[in-house]
């Protein structure tokens, strides 16, 4: 394991990192050497690091109260492994309050602060795609903040592991398509905010005919789709879920007024049934004699509902561009059968005709 040059403050028992971190290693390797012996010892080290140890200061610093199982979850560990943590991090004079019972947790205690410790090398490879993948989501203030935190991460990395990142930097490509106009980044802030902590939001937005709206907002969470970042949540002004598109919010004011979102809400499994039922001119039904896994393969990803039956799938969904869908099914590799609209049939068969003319058309030689 490689490890930044440690940003750490410790109690002032221990006044280096080197300390600390002897210290736990050398707890570990005691307990699990009386309990298992000198000769499991190797194997079981391997899933007794050091680091996890760590990593709990860096769990309850970071979300103040968690639970045993909560943590045990993160580091992929048992509960019991975990509270084993715990008491060697009080061991060590760690001020972690453990409060009891059913619903019990751990905590830092008030006003103590832990800086960031360490990384990985597979740490610091994530910090990094993360980074680079910010850049190609489009919003407004990310590409001069991307490269001001590599610049930050880099300078306090050892040599070999900055080599590493710089190479993860220079030669990865990430296919993401940036929108066609990035939401301004204070929305963003304020709305991921709101969510976070379920406060309403007073919000002003201009729809695509270009007509302004104010309304009471729940959001529920933001979500980075088709090009496009949105947020979802309960609109007061149309009673009932809503999906807004970021860069047509115009303004987002905080309230201190509560909401309760709905338990397991998923935004991007919201978002993509909306947009398959969004208002459009025709209606479609078409039935596909195929697996629905081959199905989904040959279609415009999220363009239309699919629901699996006995012999294939039944596509339901809305279009404005029935020559688009023809050319669509056209692809397809399996039978369908078109159920509605009768103007699509029309469409298929005028494609169709086109290909015909295009495979019978011979070009004059030079």
């Amino acid at each position: 394991m490689i490890t930044l040059r440690v940003l750490i403050f410790l109690p002032s028992a221990y006044k280096s990192n080197r300390a600390l971190l002897a210290l736990i290693h050398a707890k570990l390797s005691a307990k699990t050497c009386t309990k298992v012996g000198f000769a499991k010892y190797r194997n079981l080290h391997m899933y007794h690091p050091t680091t996890r140890v760590l990593a709990v200061l860096e769990l309850l610093q970071t979300h103040g109260r968690m639970s045993g199982a909560e943590i045990a979850e993160r580091l992929e560990v048992d509960v019991r492994t975990a509270r084993r943590y715990i008491e060697m991090l009080q061991d060590l004079g760690i001020p972690v309050a453990a409060e009891r019972g059913r619903y019990g947790a751990y905590s830092l205690g008030q006003g103590y602060k832990l800086p960031p410790m360490m990384f990985t090398d597979d740490e610091a490879t994530a910090l990094t795609l993360g980074l680079l993948a910010a850049r190609r989501l489009g919003l407004a203030d990310a590409a001069p903040a991307v490269e001001s935190a590599l610049a930050k991460v880099e300078r306090v990395m050892p040599g070999a592991l900055r080599g590493r990142v710089r190479s993860l930097a220079d030669t990865i490509a990430l296919d993401l398509r940036q929108p066609n106009i990035a939401p301004p980044s204070e929305v963003m802030r304020a709305l991921s905010l709101a969510a976070q902590g379920q406060h309403r939001v007073r919000m002003r937005y201009q729809s695509a005919e270009n007509e302004v709206t104010e309304r009471d907002f729940d959001p529920y969470g933001l979500a980075f789709r088709s090009q496009r970042w949105y947020v979802s949540g309960y609109c007061h002004l149309r009673r009932g879920l809503r999906s807004f598109r970021l860069d047509r919010v115009l303004e987002v004011t905080p309230s201190e007024m509560h909401f309760e979102r709905p338990a397991r809400f998923d935004v991007m499994a919201h978002l993509a049934d909306s947009m398959k039922q969004m208002p459009r001119k025709h209606a479609v039904e078409v039935f596909i004699y195929a697996p629905l896994e081959q199905v989904e393969l040959q279609l415009p990803e999220d363009a239309f509902l699919l629901e699996p039956q006995a012999d294939g799938v039944l596509m339901r969904g809305r279009t404005d561009d029935l020559t688009w869908l023809a050319q669509h099914l056209s692809r397809m590799s399996y039978t369908f059968e078109i159920r509605q609209p009768d103007d699509l049939r029309t469409a298929l068969r005028e494609h169709a005709q086109r290909l015909l003319a295009m495979a019978e058309t011979r070009l004059a030689p030079a």
